[in-house]
């Protein structure tokens, strides 16, 4: 038994958390790790490819090639999603809600070319609740002014406790759901490779079709459905 299980954990499960460069800053120690290194390559991709396609609908003759017709197809579907979850009130935020959404997608399907998905670090998925929050409550202030305060004990005061947690907990649920999920696909995919590498050879694909492509899209859209949701209902609806 104890030979078996031996073949079997021969290979220990990369999980593709490493340490690649320790620096010193301002006295503490700073380590500069895969997550960093996978979101500069996609950060890296997204602006390159952005640049190429601003220079192709510059270059535009009046017959737009097979690139643009992509990237148009592209921010049709995004805007079409904005418009259907927030109506007219999604016009400021689809810029960004579409860039989120790209690079939501692209960080989740990033697994499949080897790199640590940066969504696989709950850092990331925090920063990108906290702006969420961010937008949220400065919609909040600037629309309800006062009553962004005043909600918080209604409809009773002693309930101003549950009312703040409820409004604190919005970064906090966001940036769990999408890491928890995540980083569930890529640990198991992880372990599969690691202790069942003598018989990992093509049947791990259907798996990587649903942790990375089928979840990865899933999580993307619902961070941004709830995104758009939440910040549409500090909007009144005449805006």
């Amino acid at each position: 038994m104890g030979g078996v299980l031996g073949i079997v954990a021969a290979k220990d499960p990369d999980f593709m958390i490493k340490s690649l460069l320790k620096l010193n800053v301002l006295g503490q120690e700073v380590y500069l790790t895969t997550t960093h290194v996978s979101l500069l390559i996609i950060c890296t991709f997204l602006i390159v490819f952005a640049v190429i396609v601003r220079s192709k609908l510059k270059d535009t003759d009046g017959k737009p090639g097979a690139l643009q017709n992509v990237a148009e197809l592209i921010v049709e579907m995004l805007d079409g999603m904005v418009s259907s979850s927030m109506g007219k009130k999604g016009n400021p935020y689809r810029n960004y809600m579409g860039t989120l959404f790209i690079f939501l997608l692209i960080s989740n399907l990033s697994g499949l070319l080897g790199l640590r998905p940066p969504t696989a670090d709950y850092g990331v998925t925090l920063g990108l609740g906290l702006i969420t929050f961010f937008i949220v409550q400065t919609n909040n202030i600037r629309y309800n002014k006062l009553g962004a305060f005043t909600d918080l004990f209604k409809p009773l005061p002693f309930l101003f406790p549950i009312n703040f947690i409820g409004e604190i907990a919005t970064p906090i649920s966001l940036s769990l759901r999408l890491f928890g999920n995540v980083l569930a696909g890529t640990v198991i995919m992880a372990l599969i490779y690691g202790l069942l590498s003598s018989i990992a050879f093509l049947w791990p694909g259907v798996l990587h079709v649903y942790f990375d492509i089928f979840s990865g899209a899933i999580q993307a859209y619902v961070f941004c459905m709830l995104t758009m949701v939440f910040v549409g209902n500090k909007i009144p609806d005449k805006e």
